[in-house]
């Protein structure tokens, strides 16, 4: 397959057999690395960099024109990942509503329902229909499980200006909603400053257990020189909790922070590390408690 021959924007599967390309060889492309899929039956040249401009076009290929994307869909839309590690092995379906009165969207690949919406809850990106940053934050709120959601706020907080204080503003509205009791909670939690999923889940575990909050992105400095930055940390009890994601555990950025965390250690901080495996129950209770012990040691009021 000679990429040149493919068109820079998005593309279905239909129109690629108009270029002699089927099924079979769409599925060698993505294999080989040549094509990724953005959709079920929309594809992109592998080479095509990323934007929101990109998913927006790959959307209107396969939506409703009165349809509005919604919940983890819209958040992609804005330029925010929040499907689950084991979807992205697949293509997640596309979520979507119609107002009150049309008729759902009816796609296999597609989660099509209806729902109420004000004119300042959606907005239209390169043509397609899209709920705001703002109203996509407060559906995912009330709808991810707790730990998934609080992430989806974070990210949105951080990449789309969402504030706190326009979502407890926008969550009087919905009242009676199911999911609203924990929205109103967790938007209290929401910090731009929580830099991926794995911090977000790490704060809301220290939440959860009543330890007091770390302050998340604090530079330790040498010779007055911001040198090194924590991911959630206690600097006067010079104790901090760092998440490691997938990227860190090889390679020379696993090096570095390995050499980061010596020196912290040899310069009296406590470091605790956490990893995508230390979320089960038995996990969580085990480094919440080494931090509950630590924080206590080091005179930290552990009263909320």
């Amino acid at each position: 397959m000679q990429l040149p021959e493919l068109p820079d924007v998005p593309f279905t599967t239909q129109q690629a057999r108009g270029l002699g390309r089927d099924h079979a060889a769409l599925k060698a492309g993505v294999e080989e690395g040549m094509l990724r899929r953005l959709f079920t039956g929309v594809y992109v040249r592998a080479d095509v960099a990323d934007s929101v401009l990109l998913r927006a076009q790959a959307a209107a290929l396969v939506m409703n024109p009165r349809s509005v994307l919604c919940n983890r869909t819209a958040a992609w839309l804005h330029g925010v990942e929040v499907f689950r590690y084991a979807e992205l092995e697949t293509v997640p379906e596309l979520e979507s509503f119609v107002l009150r009165g049309r008729r759902a969207t009816e796609r296999l690949d597609c989660h099509g329902r209806t729902r109420d919406l004000m004119p300042e809850d959606w907005q239209t990106i390169d043509g397609v229909r899209v709920t705001t940053p703002l109203r996509t934050a407060v559906d995912l709120a009330c709808e991810l499980s707790r730990r998934d959601a609080l992430a989806a706020l974070d990210a949105l907080s951080r990449q789309c200006g969402v504030t706190v204080a326009d979502m407890n503003v926008l969550l009087q509205r919905f009242r009676r909603r199911r999911g609203v009791i924990q929205a109103r909670e967790l938007v209290q939690l929401v910090d731009p400053r929580a830099e991926s999923t794995g911090e977000s889940w790490t704060k809301l575990e220290i939440h959860d257990r009543e330890l007091p909050p770390p302050e998340p992105q604090f530079w330790v400095r040498i010779d007055g020189v911001p040198t090194y930055r924590l991911d959630l940390a206690y600097p006067k009890a010079k104790v901090v909790v760092e998440y490691d994601g997938v990227e860190f555990h090889s390679g020379p950025r696993r090096q570095r922070d390995e050499e980061r965390r010596d020196w912290l250690r040899r310069h009296g901080w406590y470091v605790i590390v956490v990893t995508k495996d230390s979320f089960t129950e038995e996990a969580t209770q085990a480094w919440t408690q080494e931090l509950r012990e630590v924080l206590r040691a080091r005179g930290v009021h552990l009263g909320r």
